[in-house]
């Protein structure tokens, strides 16, 4: 995938995309994706980053955090979010202007985050562990990156996973159960992510599967061991609604 053009077409379901490393600058002038298309960025928290690009609101977050790795993964996450935004709007990062869209289970204004007066430009962001993730579209879309949990998180969150994805989860060789519970994880967040809903949905109403080929509807993107990341577009109804066959 190229930086200054993204994808032009569809990301292939069942196969990796391999995100543009950010490296602190954005591209130059670079064009919206093709419609069924999206382009992803990926940034380490050590990527250098001017931090006067953030606004008030995000400079108070980002200092409120209590671990440097949190405070430097925000920052590098939203940094990168507004150089990227600003190159695609033809703006400088400051008159970026990013709102709530209504919630689509309350009504709400907590909804998936958007740019004021750019209907055509959709985004997601996501960090964890070590890294940050954007991804741009001309229709919702949704992204996630998550470090691979542990044993006992990944018992306390089962709950997510639906009665198929369970019975999946326990034919698994135990050594194997973290990263797939990862990779099912990230697929499900970047689809309520693209819905608006958030975990306002029920996780384990979306079925993504544990295997290392992502399902209908997903596409894994390629990250560093230790680490897993999707995204995944709109559904065409409310998240919360869906269930495997049983």
């Amino acid at each position: 995938m190229d930086a200054t053009t993204g994808p032009r077409a569809r990301p292939p379901e069942g196969r990796t995309l391999v995100p543009v490393r950010f490296d602190g600058a954005a591209p130059a002038a670079p064009a919206l994706p093709a419609a069924g298309g999206a382009a992803v960025f990926l940034a380490g928290t050590a990527t250098a980053v001017d931090a006067s690009v953030l606004d008030a609101a995000e400079a108070t977050r980002a200092a409120g955090f209590a671990r440097r790795l949190d405070r430097e993964r925000y920052t590098v996450a939203h940094v990168m979010l507004r150089l990227l935004l600003g190159a695609y709007l033809g703006c400088t990062p400051g008159a970026v202007r990013l709102v709530r869209e209504p919630c689509p289970v309350c009504g709400g204004p907590h909804g998936r985050p958007a740019v004021a007066g750019a209907p055509r430009l959709h985004f997601s962001l996501s960090h964890g562990g070590s890294f940050a993730m954007a991804a741009f579209a001309t229709e919702p879309v949704g992204v996630d990156v998550e470090p691979v949990p542990g044993e006992a998180a990944v018992r306390d969150l089962l709950g997510c996973l639906s009665a198929v994805e369970r019975r999946e989860f326990a034919a698994l060789a135990p050594a194997d159960r973290p990263a797939a519970f990862a990779r099912a994880w990230v697929r499900k967040e970047a689809r309520l992510k693209a819905d608006g809903t958030g975990l306002a949905a029920d996780p384990a109403g979306v079925h993504a599967g544990l295997g290392p080929a992502a399902g209908p509807g997903f596409t894994d993107v390629e990250v560093p061991q230790g680490h897993a990341a999707a995204l995944a577009f709109r559904s065409g109804g409310p998240a919360g609604g869906r269930r495997p066959r049983r």
